[in-house]
C-alpha cells in the first residue's frame, strides 16, 4: 500500500521516501513563511467498526472514545500496564467506524495488540492504510487553497466532511486531509496550483514546533502519558473509565511527582534520532532523558523535542548522546509546562 503512494509521488518529484522533492534547505524555507502541502507516508491507518468499536476503544485507549464527536478529532494514547505508551493516535470518526492514525513502523504491532482484546466484542479492526492517503497543509494562505475541495472547521481539532474523505484542523495554521485513495492523485494536483509540494521532514519539524509528539517503534514503552504532555494537548482524559495502565497515570496526576517533561530544544548540527539519549552535569554517566522527534530545521541544524528530567533542564546544560556530545539549546514550547509541578 505505502509503495502505491510513493510510486504516485515519485511521479510528482518526490525522493526518498517522500522525505524531499528535491531540494530540503528550499522546502523547509517555504515551511517558514508560505502555504505548503506533504505526503505524510510516515503514518498507517486502523479502522475500527461495529456496534461496540467506540466502547471497545474507550477502554483502551488514555482518552475519552465515547465522548468523540462526529465534528471533532481527538489526540489518545495506548499504553501498557505499567502506564507506558505503546503508540500515540489520532482518531476521527467516519459514519459509525472510528479511523487510528499512528506511526507506519507500528501499525502491525499495534493492529495485533488491539485485536487480542477484541475477544467477544462486536468490533472489528482492519487496515484502513489503503482506503486513505494523508496530506497535511500549513499556511497562511489555507482558505484559497482549499477552495473547491473543502471548508475549514472554524475551532482547532475539528472535522469537516468532503465528498471524498475528512478534512481536520489541528491548530491555527495546519490541517490534515484524509482523502480516499482513488481521489487523492486529482486533489495532490489541485492543491499544487497554489501550495508547495514539500516532503515528509518539513512536516515533521512543524509537529516538533507545534509541541506534538509522535511515539515510534523507537520509543514505544519509554514514557507515561504525562511525559510528553498529553495532559496538555488533549490527549488524557482523567474523567473516564479504566484502561490498561489507568492507576500509575493517575497517580501521576494526582500525587505530582512527575519528574520528566517533554521540552523543545535546537541543536546546531543534525545527528539527533528518536530515542537517542540525553545528559547532563548532574547525571554523569547516567541519561537524564530521551529525545522523542527529531527533524532537520529551516535554520540549520535540527529542532527536537526531548523528555528530560525537569532539574537538569532548569540548570540548562544537557547534551546529545553523551555528557560531552553535542549541547541543546533549550526553547519555548507554545503551550505552558506546569510549573509548580516540575518544582516538585
Amino acid at each position: 500500500m505505502k509503495q502505491d503512494r510513493i510510486d504516485i509521488l515519485q511521479q510528482q518529484g518526490a525522493r526518498n521516501d517522500g522525505l524531499d522533492f528535491g531540494n530540503q534547505a528550499e522546502e523547509l524555507a517555504c515551511t517558514r513563511s508560505a502555504t505548503i502541502v506533504s505526503p505524510l507516508l510516515d503514518l498507517a491507518l486502523i479502522r475500527a467498526s461495529g456496534d461496540e468499536a467506540a466502547l471497545f476503544l474507550h477502554n483502551l485507549l488514555t482518552n475519552d472514545i465515547k465522548g468523540l464527536r462526529a465534528e471533532a478529532v481527538q489526540r489518545s494514547g495506548f499504553c501498557n500496564p505499567k502506564g507506558r505508551l505503546l503508540a500515540s493516535f489520532l482518531i476521527w470518526r467516519e459514519g459509525a467506524d472510528l479511523m487510528i492514525a499512528l506511526s507506519a513502523d507500528l501499525h502491525a504491532a499495534i493492529l495485533k495488540k488491539l485485536s487480542m482484546y477484541v475477544l467477544r466484542s462486536k468490533v472489528k479492526l482492519t487496515d484502513a492504510s489503503g482506503e486513505r492517503i494523508l496530506l497535511g497543509l500549513s499556511g497562511p494562505q489555507l482558505e484559497s487553497v482549499l477552495a473547491g475541495i473543502g471548508s475549514i472547521p472554524a475551532g482547532t481539532m475539528a472535522a469537516s466532511r468532503l465528498d471524498h474523505g475528512l478534512l481536520m484542523r489541528l491548530d491555527e495554521r495546519r490541517v490534515l486531509l484524509a482523502v480516499d485513495s482513488a481521489e487523492a492523485a486529482q486533489i495532490w494536483r489541485k492543491l499544487l496550483v497554489a501550495a508547495h509540494p514539500v516532503g515528509l521532514s518539513c512536516w515533521h519539524w512543524l509537529e516538533v514546533m507545534a509541541g506534538i509528539p509522535q511515539v515510534t517503534a523507537a520509543t514505544a514503552e519509554e514514557f507515561i502519558p504525562q511525559m510528553v504532555n498529553f495532559d496538555l494537548i488533549g490527549g488524557v482524559s482523567f474523567h473516564k473509565g479504566c484502561y490498561p495502565g489507568q492507576e500509575i497515570v493517575a497517580r501521576t496526576q494526582y500525587l505530582g511527582k512527575l519528574k520528566r517533561r517533554m521540552y523543545l530544544a535546537h541543536l546546531e548540527i543534525a545527528g539527533a534520532n528518536s530515542g537517542d539519549h540525553l545528559y547532563a552535569p548532574e547525571t554523569g554517566e547516567q541519561s537524564c532523558g530521551r529525545v522523542v522527534n527529531a527533524a532537520p530545521a529551516p535554520q540549520g541544524g535540527q529542532d527536537i523535542l526531548a523528555v528530560i528530567q525537569s532539574t537538569c533542564a532548569d540548570a540548562g546544560e544537557v547534551h546529545l548522546s553523551n555528557p560531552f556530545g553535542p549541547r541543546l539549546q533549550l526553547l519555548s514550547l507554545p503551550y505552558a509546562l506546569p510549573k509548580e509541578e516540575l518544582k516538585a
